[in-house]
């Protein structure tokens, strides 16, 4: 306390001199309107940025709940939209849901060796099992190969192991999507025959020939092609709309019909 009154005696004029400094300035606003209006508008230019950094500091703050309230949100939508395609009505039944999705977030990636995986933090707890397909907004990522309790790893599509089925949009002319371990933007979809009509710039999407992926799943875009050495097939190569190097948020789907659909094969190929 003595110390403190020691510092207010030793720095008295310096705080006398602040006192009549101050009184001075409200005495000179008080008396001209001009200065009223000017000090008025420094007040409210001081308090609306004050207002606004505070408001900027609160966004940054709530991002991460913002961001995971537009994932969920994003999550239901695709569940109607993948269904409501799926059984061809205009509004979804809750009895008739064949697909389910779980929001996922990838924790590693791989996007540079011959063999490329992902790992995502859902698991056998969260509902998750081997062969499911794995998608982001933009497209598709690939396809669940082991899973822990709490964690799953993903076969990416820049695997040379892949083989996805997959067509050019809007038209039945299927093919298969695999990767040559070059560049990690660009996949290859092969066997397209040289009868099917195919230009620069024609998107690329999930078949309806696979239980794992929903029809229509975008893939990308098609960047050049040409004939294979028979010229029986084309050799096409795809720019990715994911960016492989640069992706966090994912979904997980689950075909509810997806044992069912095996099974009934598996009896059909052991009766042959």
């Amino acid at each position: 306390m003595q110390r403190i009154i020691n510092f207010i005696l030793s720095n008295r004029n310096t705080f006398l001199y602040v006192f009549l400094l101050l009184i001075s300035l409200v005495l000179t606003v008080r008396s001209h309107s001009y200065h009223q209006s000017k000090a008025f508008n420094s007040s409210k230019w001081l308090t609306g940025n004050i207002y606004e950094t505070s408001d900027n500091i609160t966004s940054y703050f709530n991002l991460k709940k913002e961001n995971n309230s537009l994932v969920e949100e994003n999550r239901r939508l695709r569940i109607e939209l993948f269904n409501l395609k799926v059984n061809n009505v205009s509004e979804l039944d809750s009895s008739k849901i064949d697909f389910e999705v779980i929001d996922a977030k990838i924790v590693k990636n791989s996007f540079s060796s011959p063999r490329n995986y992902l790992t995502v933090n859902k698991g056998k707890k969260q509902g998750v099992s081997q062969d499911m397909g794995v998608i982001t907004t933009k497209g598709i990522l690939g396809i669940v190969e082991n899973t822990s309790n709490n964690f799953s790893t993903v076969q990416s599509i820049l695997n040379t192991k892949s083989n996805i089925n997959a067509k050019i949009k809007n038209t039945d002319y299927f093919g298969s999507l695999v990767w040559d371990g070059n560049d990690y933007t660009t996949v290859q979809l092969v066997d397209i025959p040289r009868l099917v009509p195919v230009r620069i710039g024609d998107t690329i999407v999930t078949g309806a020939m696979s239980s794992i992926f929903p029809e229509n799943i975008p893939i990308g875009f098609i960047k050049e092609f040409n004939l294979n050495d028979a010229q029986s097939f084309y050799n096409i190569n795809i720019q990715l709309f994911n960016d492989m190097a640069n992706v966090k948020n994912s979904y997980i789907i689950s075909n509810k019909n997806r044992n069912e659909i095996l099974e009934l094969e598996a009896k059909t190929n052991n009766a042959q």
